[in-house]
């Protein structure tokens, strides 16, 4: 799973925004599919969040998602936002990755997300 292809949703709302979405982007015409990853990241302030990964073009895919927050009326991660750093951090993963979060179409703050054994985790968070 590559880094800017996953976003997260409320934990327990996975099966439904995974449809709603697929759904949406069906009807819209959009270029953009999504699926359950199988794993949950915790956070402290915002909850737990389930893991989904998706296909398709950046711009539907961030419209799409905080757009599930608004109708759903839940909690999603919009990740892909990277630390500029230097080519040897990138090679080992020792960047950043920053996901906004927000509740109800609302930014609330952003998780600051690490990559171990190929899954997410929390790092660090911050409210909005």
């Amino acid at each position: 799973m590559a880094g800017a292809d996953s976003f997260g949703v409320e934990n327990g709302m996975g099966v439904r925004a995974v449809e709603w979405m697929n759904s949406y982007s069906v009807e819209k015409k959009k270029e953009f599919e999504a699926k359950l990853e199988g794993y949950r990241i915790s956070s402290k302030n915002f909850g737990d969040f389930e893991i989904i990964s998706w296909s398709g073009n950046w711009s539907d895919a961030r419209k799409i998602i905080v757009k599930a927050s608004t109708k759903l009326s839940i909690k999603v991660l919009e990740s892909g936002y990277h630390q500029k750093d230097t080519l040897l951090f990138s090679l080992f993963g020792l960047g950043k990755e920053f996901a906004k979060v927000y509740k109800k179409g609302n930014y609330i703050g952003t998780i600051v997300l690490g990559m171990r054994s190929g899954k997410w985790y929390v790092k660090s968070e911050k409210l909005g």
